[in-house]
């Protein structure tokens, strides 16, 4: 599944996002509560599905 910021960075959880430390595999629900974007800095709330 995919994740999506309104800055337009996507989270693929079969992707991860190694360059920050998100290993390949890792799932939205288990990224910590307090994850941000790496692009702009908003919180988990303002993703959505696409």
């Amino acid at each position: 599944m995919t994740y999506e910021c309104i800055c337009g960075y996507v989270y693929d959880e079969s992707a991860g996002d190694p360059e920050h430390g998100i290993a390949p595999g890792t799932k939205w629900k288990d990224l910590p509560d307090d994850f941000v974007c790496p692009a702009c800095g908003l919180g988990k709330a303002e993703f959505v599905q696409p």
